[in-house]
């Protein structure tokens, strides 16, 4: 597989023109499944083949880049780890929670996922290990420096950064990811999500937060 010409992990990376590329990859992933095309995408997003190629390499690297630039729509609110309070690192954890609830139950997120799954079975290309490397992973790349940050300042416990952000993922997703795949259609308003995000990071703190020290929860 050819390196993609662009690195996406937060999105700033891009040009705008390039975001209008993948938006329109991503809807083409919901309506084809995996019939994706540079083609398609080209002629999807009026422009032609050869910029593709420049920009993403190839097929392989236009999905990675289409993955990332998905995943990237979940956020990490930045903290300072020196002045790192109970309230700042709760915000950070909700706004992940809610941003990452909002990108599991889209229409885009769902038909990826779908489509990454059924080629991890198969062997049909790299899709699977693309999505997990650029989107799981990549996610928990993104967080676990909030979460270290918590533990600088007393304010989590944990011995092992991949275990605590494993469990937060878990009260984060629950078992939406799988009904959605499974073509559940659950009501996910903003509200839900919203309270869902809030109630995953308060059990999570009740795990993991620290019980002494100066900040102790």
């Amino acid at each position: 597989m050819l390196q993609a010409s662009v690195d996406i992990d937060t999105g700033e990376a891009l040009t705008e023109r390039q975001k209008v590329v993948l938006d329109a990859a991503l809807r083409l992933l919901v309506e084809e499944g995996d019939h994706l095309t540079m083609t398609a995408v080209a002629r999807r997003a009026s422009c032609s083949k050869e910029t593709l190629y420049k920009w993403f390499g190839d097929r392989d690297g236009l999905l990675t880049a289409t993955v990332q630039w998905q995943a990237s729509k979940v956020r990490v609110m930045p903290v300072d780890r020196k002045g790192l309070d109970l309230a700042s690192l709760t915000a950070s954890l909700e706004r992940f929670a809610s941003d990452w609830l909002k990108v599991i139950s889209s229409d885009t997120s769902i038909a990826l996922n779908r489509v990454a799954v059924s080629h991890a079975s198969s062997g049909k290309d790299d899709l699977g290990a693309i999505v997990l490397e650029n989107g799981r992973f990549a996610l928990a790349r993104r967080l676990k420096p909030v979460l270290e940050a918590g533990r600088q300042a007393e304010l989590l416990e944990f011995s092992d950064a991949e275990a605590a952000f494993r469990t937060f993922f878990g009260l984060v997703a629950r078992d939406v990811q799988i009904r959605l795949l499974l073509g559940d259609r659950l009501e996910l308003t903003d509200a839900a999500i919203g309270g869902d995000a809030v109630r995953a990071t308060q059990q999570f703190l009740a795990l993991y937060g620290a019980k002494t020290g100066p900040q102790g929860l």
